[in-house]
């Protein structure tokens, strides 16, 4: 029997990278709520809310591998959030034209009760965006529960100016760390899952 794999997430972008892979996984989003957490620094945020919702669904599948991420974007020491409404998303986006900032994403992996959980953090750089392209975009209605107002894979493609570090990570899934993870829980990403 093959051990069941959970994405702990209600992510599509998650789901769909995890899916390049055809590792058969339930998708069971976590019943946590983000904005209860009070985490100053955005690296250990975006640990602590990977952490929180993979120890959820495992508590409901104890037997399984649980993968849980959370990603936070951080400017100026803060994390930006993900936008409440339209203005917060302009708000966002114009404190990120022509900057770098630093996307953090948190990655836990639970199996049998052994937990492994790392911090993948990635800068991006944006280029100086204009106001109708702020505007363009948030009437997409991409930006919208999207952390720092914005999904790289998708038109936002078109602001990034330079990238330092992971880019699935960024997207919300560092593939290369999960890998390591799961190669200890003897699952190989490319070769496959080895049966028990």
């Amino acid at each position: 029997m093959k051990t069941r794999i959970v994405l702990a997430s209600s992510s599509p972008r998650r789901a769909e990278l995890l899916r390049m892979f055809d590792l058969p996984f339930e998708i069971v989003p976590p019943d946590l709520t983000e904005a209860g957490f009070y985490v100053s620094v955005p690296r250990a945020l975006a640990s602590v809310l990977a952490v929180g919702k993979a120890q959820i669904v495992a508590e409901e599948y104890p037997i399984s591998i649980i993968i849980s991420a959370d990603t936070v974007v951080e400017l100026d020491g803060q994390d930006l959030g993900k936008p409440r409404n339209a203005n917060d998303a302009r708000r966002i986006l114009s404190r990120l034209s022509g900057r770098t900032h630093t996307v953090h994403t948190g990655l836990a992996v639970i199996y049998m009760g052994e937990m492994l959980r790392d911090v993948v953090s990635t800068k991006v750089t944006f280029r100086e965006l204009s106001e109708e392209e702020i505007e363009a975009y948030i009437a997409s209605g991409e930006p919208e529960d999207k952390a720092g107002a914005y999904a790289i894979q998708g038109r936002a493609s078109a602001f990034v100016e330079k990238i330092e570090g992971d880019y699935f990570a960024v997207v919300g899934l560092p593939i290369a760390k999960l890998r390591e993870f799961l190669k200890q829980f003897d699952i190989d990403m490319v070769c496959g899952m080895k049966a028990e």
